[in-house]
């Protein structure tokens, strides 16, 4: 197991996340197999399919079961490829089918009811600001945002460097007020954070920093777009500010492929989710709108 996570990391350039995800998704089947009284090198096809169900009664959503197939799966290849097992059991293992659901988005007056409520004045008030703004402005994922380095950033060309999943890195458009709310941290905020925190490791080259003067975690980013999402009465994460931004940007016209970049999918099947939110909405404005789309 841990030759093939170094391999995923090394050759196949898999995101920190993902490791973590496949290690533990490993380690559970591991011990599942244990139960039956086998190993994952003597494993068979039944012992897969029983595992899976297994996952299944444990409550794991379509979504997680199908990402602890593909763990198994890249496993039991890498495992042929390196001659330690003959056969893979994992083959036309079928995946199960996830319903598709569509993306968590607010509208664009709720957002703006969001982003014009009053921060606190101080350091603290200038990045929270900054960290809905970029979210928003930019449709970043959380983690995205979090690694943001000082060399990334560069306002007056309005572009900002992101490393997406798998280290993918890719040009994020920034302006507007995501651009004047970044820079305000950075010039009123930021330096603040670094210079008063008392922490004896600060981080010299992350954006947004706690009060210790230490990169802000993903969790921290979580809390405070959770923060101010329920001061304006509405349930909001990180990812539901990436959504609207992408829903945001299909109804006001933008070009899907262009969008694929913004967003750095690899697979423009990935943003194509978004056209069905913008067809739900061009389906309400036709029904709140026509004087006869609703008589029967």
């Amino acid at each position: 197991m841990s030759d093939f996570i170094a391999y995923m990391a090394v050759e196949r350039g898999a995101s920190p996340n993902t490791l973590a995800a496949y290690r533990r998704d490993l380690i559970r089947y591991e011990a599942t197999l244990a139960l039956r009284g086998t190993t994952p090198v003597d494993a068979t096809r039944e012992d897969v399919a029983s595992h899976l169900g297994r996952l299944r009664e444990a409550g794991l959503g379509p979504k997680s079961v199908q990402r602890n197939v593909a763990a198994i799966k890249s496993f039991y290849r890498f495992c042929v490829r390196e001659g330690i097992v003959a056969e893979n059991p994992t083959m036309r293992l079928p995946l199960p089918k996830t319903p598709e659901r569509l993306p968590d988005v607010v509208s664009i007056d709720d957002m703006d009811r969001v982003l014009s409520q009053p921060f606190p004045e101080g350091p603290c008030g200038y990045r929270d600001q900054a960290i809905l703004e970029v979210l928003y402005g930019c449709g970043l994922r959380v983690s995205e945002l979090s690694g943001l380095d000082l060399p990334a950033v560069d306002l007056d060309t309005g572009l900002v460097r992101v490393y997406g999943k798998g280290g993918k890195e890719r040009l994020v458009p920034i302006a507007g007020a995501a651009s004047r709310a970044l820079g305000d941290y950075l010039a009123h905020g930021r330096p603040y954070l670094r210079t008063k925190s008392g922490s004896p490791r600060p981080d010299p080259s992350a954006v947004f920093l706690s009060q210790r003067g230490q990169r802000l975690s993903r969790q921290a980013v979580f809390d405070i777009v959770r923060r101010y999402g329920s001061r304006a009465g509405l349930d909001l994460h990180p990812h539901t500010l990436r959504h609207s931004f992408a829903t945001h940007m299909l109804e006001g016209g933008a070009d899907l492929r262009a969008l694929q970049e913004m967003l750095g999918h690899a697979d423009i099947s990935t943003t194509q989710i978004y056209t069905h939110v913008d067809r739900a909405h061009i389906m309400e404005e036709y029904l709140s709108t026509h004087p006869r789309a609703r008589l029967r």
